[in-house]
């Protein structure tokens, strides 16, 4: 990555359950070029998620409870925030938001941070390349990017990507997140509406299918809620 700095941008990863695959996702994100802090927040999770992630090599805070993703990242973000304040760091550190089930994908995020490190972009979302089944997940989608666009005047390729890199001058423009899985589509919303540079940006990333069972039914359900619920409050 030309022109990047060891340990400019800190990884956030908001992780549920996740035992199986966090370890390989922190591991791989750590191998990033301008990364040297990953913090994982575990929301609750009833496994071994916390204990594979500080084995990994990452920063690790705990929800007692579970709170939702727009939550676990501002806690992350805010121990980010502390971090840097202990290490007297300026700037602060850009944040890159990263998924839990990536796994070994993650070490091909870079591309997300280039843009944000070279001052071209205040907030990039990952475009997938590699495509997964999405079992009925197309109407939370549409509903997000069409919320997006008439918010806005812009509709994203995937606007619940939850692979963002963005300043945390635009982290900050953005707060309060709104709730759980309406965080994503917030996100867009509310920085571009603030004349904000947003960027997609085509990545090789994968994580895992969704599903069609009944709890990924219930997932769905509580997604399209949150999503509905951010557009209400911007629309």
């Amino acid at each position: 990555m030309s022109g990047s700095v060891s340990g400019e941008v800190a990884v956030v990863i908001p992780a549920l359950n996740e035992a199986d695959r966090i370890s390989a996702t922190v591991t791989a994100a750590l191998g990033l070029p301008a990364v040297a802090l990953v913090v994982v927040v575990d929301d609750g999770s009833k496994d071994a998620t916390a204990t594979a992630a500080r084995r990994a090599g990452a920063v690790v805070t705990r929800h007692a409870r579970n709170r939702g993703k727009g939550a676990a990242l501002e806690t992350g973000a805010e121990a980010v925030r502390l971090l840097d304040q202990r290490e007297q760091r300026e700037p602060a550190r850009h944040l890159l938001f990263l998924d839990a089930d990536l796994g070994g994908t993650a070490a091909l995020a870079g591309p997300l941070i280039e843009p944000v490190v070279a001052g071209a972009a205040d907030m990039t979302i990952a475009v997938f390349t590699t495509t997964v089944k999405l079992g009925g997940h197309g109407l939370v989608v549409g509903l997000s990017g069409a919320g997006i666009r008439r918010a806005t005047g812009w509709r994203p390729a995937q606007p619940l990507n939850g692979q963002r890199c963005l300043t945390r001058a635009a982290f900050e423009a953005a707060r309060p997140l709104a709730r759980g899985w309406g965080v994503e589509t917030a996100l867009s919303i509310d920085l571009l509406r603030k004349g904000l540079r947003v960027t997609e940006v085509e990545v090789e990333l994968a994580h895992r299918a969704t599903g069609t069972g009944m709890r990924a039914q219930l997932h769905r359900a509580h997604q399209l809620t949150d999503v509905a619920r951010a557009l209400a409050a911007r629309l």
